[in-house]
């Protein structure tokens, strides 16, 4: 199937050379497979990205300051509705992403009998482990269950998948199945119809902003699928830096959903119930010996709960 109508945007903030397989992927295929529009948007990186350094073929941006992966993102589709050639659909990959042969064209050809559609595909690690790219939209008893850590052991159950909101069913299915959304490491976006809804909300500043954009969009009858027959591989990792950043991040963003969305306050309420579970649980862990202090993993804890997500505040 021609891609002349696919545009693909990749946000970048940080060294060029780890994205450079991602965008050999996309330029290897043959020409009537190759995206219409390749754009790097470079969000702020330090050094910042070289042109010289680029593919022949790939476009760059840069923004000045460094907005997120919602604002990166933002940047790109703008630049796509502006060209001269006319781009109905946006496909957002993450830069830490090896794509299978000839992914593109299949992509969009299973996608073209249901669009406008947001489509996802599978992902796995390095290790073949599954990202569980199709996910239930975040409930509080979800959150809840995942902030838990007496259940970390229990993590590779089926039942736990599903209490932290994985949709098992669409992960073992094929074909286009519906979801309630996809992960944003692969999205196949309809462009004008995620403009008109103003793009990526950018107060996202990592993390959720997928989830809401979906739901907003599933508010005007546009679906989310995933590409059960399609795969990529996602190292991970090379956007959040540290653990504690990551999990800043994450709690910040699920607080500015909740916010929009949903219960904020209940939200809180039910993971400083878990928060009072954990330290309990961590206590018994200390006095079996383990190397634990309970009252500062609380404390952190509390503080994700209780700050992280007014620093995302409107």
């Amino acid at each position: 199937m021609s891609t002349g109508r696919c545009g693909v945007v990749v946000p970048v903030h940080g060294p060029i050379a780890p994205v450079l397989p991602l965008l050999e992927d996309l330029l290897g295929e043959p020409a009537r497979e190759r995206p219409a529009r390749l754009l790097l948007v470079d969000d702020a990186s330090t050094p910042p990205v070289e042109f010289a350094d680029l593919p022949a073929g790939v476009e760059l941006l840069r923004r000045e300051r460094n907005g997120g992966f919602a604002a990166a993102v933002n940047t790109g589709l703008e630049a796509l509705a502006a060209g001269e050639e006319p781009i109905t659909q946006a496909l957002v990959l993450n830069s830490d992403l090896r794509l299978p042969p000839g992914f593109l064209g299949d992509l969009l050809a299973h996608a073209a009998a249901f669009q406008p559609a947001v489509v996802g595909c599978r992902s796995v690690d390095a290790r073949g482990r599954s990202g569980y790219a199709a996910r239930r939209f975040p409930t509080i008893a979800q959150q809840t269950v995942e902030w838990l850590v007496p259940l970390d052991s229990q993590r590779h159950r089926d039942l736990l998948h599903r209490a932290v909101g994985h949709d098992l069913a669409a992960e073992r299915g094929h074909g286009l199945v519906p979801v309630d959304w996809v992960s944003g490491a692969v999205l196949l976006l309809p462009l004008s119809a995620v403009r008109a809804l103003g793009g990526l909300d950018a107060g996202y500043f990592m993390y959720v902003e997928e989830v809401d954009l979906q739901l907003r969009l599933r508010e005007r009858s546009i679906p989310s699928l995933l590409d059960a027959d399609l795969e990529v591989v996602h190292l991970g990792g090379g956007s959040a830096g540290s653990e504690a950043r990551r999990r800043r991040w994450l709690v910040g963003a699920r607080m500015r959903f909740a916010r929009r969305h949903g219960h904020v306050h209940a939200l809180r309420a039910a993971l400083t119930l878990a928060t009072a579970v954990n330290l309990m649980w961590n206590a018994g862990r200390r006095a079996a010996g383990r190397e634990v202090r309970p009252l500062k993993v609380a404390r952190e804890e509390l503080g994700l709960i209780h700050r992280a997500g007014r620093e995302l505040a409107p």
